[in-house]
């Protein structure tokens, strides 16, 4: 097990979200990845839309963006 290089003395504590996993400080929570997460990370936090997709348009309406599922990783 790591200490976090932040805080001396503290234990990183590990998580696996979605296949990817994370190592995070729970004092200053800092987060930590390995060779190729953060790859993982932003290959899945990129939406896919079909190609010549466009979205139509609503005059006056706001649509609130959804979470991401990269949100509950740093929740």
């Amino acid at each position: 097990m790591m200490n976090c290089p932040n805080c001396a003395g503290v234990a990183l504590v590990m998580s696996e979200r979605q296949g990817v996993e994370i190592d995070y400080c729970p004092q200053c929570r800092g987060v930590w990845l390995d060779r190729g997460e953060l790859d993982k990370l932003i290959e899945r936090a990129v939406p896919r839309a079909p190609s010549g997709y466009v979205p139509p348009a609503q005059p006056g309406y706001h649509h609130r963006k959804p979470k991401s599922w990269l949100s509950e990783i740093f929740d």
